[in-house]
């Protein structure tokens, strides 16, 4: 029998000394990728995530009659609504995809109504999530270890990036055969190169959940989604594989996944300050409590590529005081998710704004 779920309060969150000049440095960071890009792009594009594989629009169904803990904030009202997709890799620059590195996934959920979080514009709930479990880094002051690391690559050739990648690629198979896995190696060139529409993705950092704290998963269940769950893409001589790949899949099927909620019953097993403690499931299970759905259709339409990648913004700040983000690098990102898109805003002269 599973346990109850943890009761939301402020108290789970421990802020620690020094968070503040973390986040300034983080931004600080963040200013060396923005500015290299854009002088070498002409152009201004997000500090992370910054090339897009694919943007598809659809539909969020909220499950009916779900169970108390499980129909809180958004969730608690049935309905539907229109969606964004935005599928992506993590790096700030826009690389070659025989540099392998593990795939994200925005989702912009339009007409949310509520009580905004601080700050927080329009009527959308924004998701941000990864297809790992976890997050790289414990803390906002070890990722800006990493991120100072990935800044100085910035600018490097792509062909020593391409011959980096393949060997630490071969580094993370010999690794995960043997159980282990490691975030870093996954960053920096070793993920697997899969087709980013049939991977699971995760939010790998807590929120709040109403009246409790929790994680969220997207989980690929249309067919043709799942054949395409560890496909690896060949990227031989094709610097845009993937982008290629996801459009011929989508012109020619619809898609569905789940949307699943995996809720803390006991904070010392289901930590909120440390992100990259994996909740198992066999304590706290995913729950399903919607389902996404896109019709066939070109995932690199022009006007709607432009729409997305240029005028709005993914924020995990971005939506109700009922999922508040929670714990360090949580904390971290609502000032400098905000920093970069104000860069590119001013750097583009092109607004960013929620959809009415």
């Amino acid at each position: 029998m599973l346990a109850a779920a943890v009761r939301y309060t402020p108290e789970v969150e421990v802020v620690q000394p020094g968070e503040a000049e973390t986040i300034a440095e983080l931004n600080q960071t963040f200013d060396t990728i923005l500015e290299t890009t854009a002088e070498d792009y002409g152009h201004a594009v997000r500090s992370v995530h910054a090339k897009a594989h694919g943007i598809l629009e659809g539909t969020l169904t909220i499950d009916a009659d779900l169970p108390a803990e499980l129909a809180q904030g958004m969730f608690a009202t049935p309905g539907e609504h229109r969606v964004y997709l935005r599928f992506s890799t993590n790096p700030g620059d826009i690389l070659d995809d025989a540099i392998s590195v593990p795939r994200g996934l925005a989702i912009k959920v339009c007409d949310v109504d509520g009580e905004r979080l601080p700050d927080a514009e329009g009527r959308t709930q924004d998701f941000i999530l990864v297809n790992a479990p976890i997050f790289q880094a414990k803390t906002a002051e070890k990722f800006l270890g990493s991120l100072k690391l990935l800044a100085k690559t910035t600018d490097v050739a792509e062909g020593g990036k391409k011959a980096l990648s393949a060997v630490l690629r071969g580094v993370n198979s010999a690794l995960t055969a043997i159980g282990i896995e490691s975030p870093t190696i996954r960053t920096l060139g070793g993920a697997p190169n899969v087709d980013p529409i049939g991977e699971t993705y995760y939010s790998a950092t807590p929120f709040r959940y109403g009246d409790h704290i929790a994680k969220f998963s997207i989980v690929p269940v249309a067919p043709g989604l799942r054949e395409r769950s560890g496909a690896i893409i060949d990227t031989s001589g094709r610097p845009d594989a993937l982008r290629e790949t996801v459009r011929d899949n989508m012109r020619a099927m619809a898609g569905e996944w789940e949307f699943r909620v995996q809720l803390s019953r006991d904070l010392d097993r289901q930590p909120v300050e440390d992100a990259t403690r994996q909740w198992e499931e066999e304590e706290a299970p995913f729950q399903r409590v919607g389902v996404i759905r896109v019709a066939a259709q070109d995932s690199w339409d022009a006007d709607r590529v432009e729409k997305v990648n240029e005028t709005m913004r993914f924020s995990v700040w971005t939506g109700l005081a009922a999922h508040r983000p929670l714990g360090n690098i949580n904390r971290a990102r609502r000032d400098t998710y905000r920093h970069s898109a104000d860069f590119r805003q001013a750097r583009n002269r092109c607004p960013i704004h929620e959809p009415a």
